[in-house]
């Protein structure tokens, strides 16, 4: 393929989507990261998108949301990385609620074989991926159906959510800032969001490398009522992903990897998990860091979270992350 044609496929992968990762970039015009990354360059030259952390988004500041159709192709190895790491730190037993998103609904449908789960949830991908669980139940909230990701939204899903009292709360979203924390590209998904985490006495975010940076129009979940992130290994370039888990960890966010490397001396709250290992440990949460948190019990309950160290990565953005873990 000419230079001349991958360019515009690139350009017309990130016109369709908003937001592409280089490494999904590299799949689809079958080339390596390096010639993508030169090509994301020159189109960033001409005005015709934006660079941003590993990926490319349309130009103008902020990502606009793309439809359910595309995003369930983008980044798929990295959301089943992270959707199975997020699935440890279920317990038996719990109740929890699990916002719309294709990172959520690959958690769901992991979340099917635990036993005596309790989910509520206004995403009806996720209720689906739990339909035939024998030993889960769903709650759905009301709502009004909005077709681009099939999600309850509205006063009514609000108002479903009153008085609801649950341990944590699993969310997606478009972005992923320390200054800002979790934000999304509609006002209705946003306001369902930020109902699900005052139901919640934790929240975790599941967010892949490309969200990383990333600042979209309506503010969710803001950083200091994010208990955790669940993210996958940053691209070896990618050294504003790795300043961006730095700020969040300096921000008390704690920080699973899925399928990343560490070195000596790992940091309290940061995991590094090679994708698809079992192996898992417990890990201690902090207290409640937000005034809507479990009204004062001191120290959170404990997560489980996996802990199989994997190989250490080469490259600057590598020696960032294993000097944040050793903080």
């Amino acid at each position: 393929m000419f230079a001349a044609e991958r360019r515009q496929l690139i350009l017309e992968m990130v016109r369709a989507n908003g937001a592409v990762s280089l490494r999904e970039l590299a799949r689809v015009v079958q080339t390596s990261e390096v010639t993508v990354r030169r090509d994301v360059r020159a189109l960033e030259a001409e005005g015709l998108l934006d660079r941003r952390h590993g990926g490319a988004v349309l130009p103008g500041g902020f990502t606009r949301e793309s439809g359910f159709p595309q995003k369930s192709h983008l980044a798929t190895a990295e959301k089943t990385a992270i959707a199975d790491l997020a699935a440890g730190l279920v317990e038996e037993g719990e109740a929890i609620v699990v916002g719309a998103g294709t990172t959520t609904q690959e958690l769901a449908r992991r979340l099917a074989r635990v036993p005596g789960l309790t989910v509520v949830t206004n995403s009806l991908l996720v209720a689906q991926a739990l339909a035939h669980a024998n030993r889960v139940e769903v709650v759905m909230t009301g709502g009004t159906l909005r077709g681009s990701n099939y999600a309850l939204v509205g006063s009514g899903a609000e108002q479903s959510l009153q008085g609801l009292r649950v341990s944590r709360a699993f969310l997606s979203g478009s972005g992923l800032t320390a200054e800002r924390g979790l934000s999304t590209s509609n006002m209705l998904s946003a306001s369902v969001d930020r109902a699900l985490v005052q139901a919640a006495a934790e929240v975790v975010v599941l967010a892949d490398h490309t969200k990383l940076g990333t600042d979209t129009m309506f503010q969710t979940v803001p950083t200091d009522v994010i208990t955790r992130l669940v993210t996958d290994e940053p691209p070896a370039h990618d050294d504003r992903a790795a300043t961006e888990l730095q700020a969040l960890a300096d921000q008390g966010v704690q920080i699973a990897v899925a399928g990343g490397a560490t070195g000596p001396g790992q940091a309290p709250g940061v995991d590094s998990v090679p994708a698809g290992r079992a192996a898992r440990r417990d890990v201690p949460l902090p207290g409640p860091r937000r005034g809507h948190g479990a009204g004062g019990s001191g120290a959170g309950p404990q997560l489980r979270s996996a802990a199989v160290l994997g190989e250490a990565a080469a490259g600057e953005r590598s020696a960032r992350v294993a000097d944040l873990r050793r903080r």
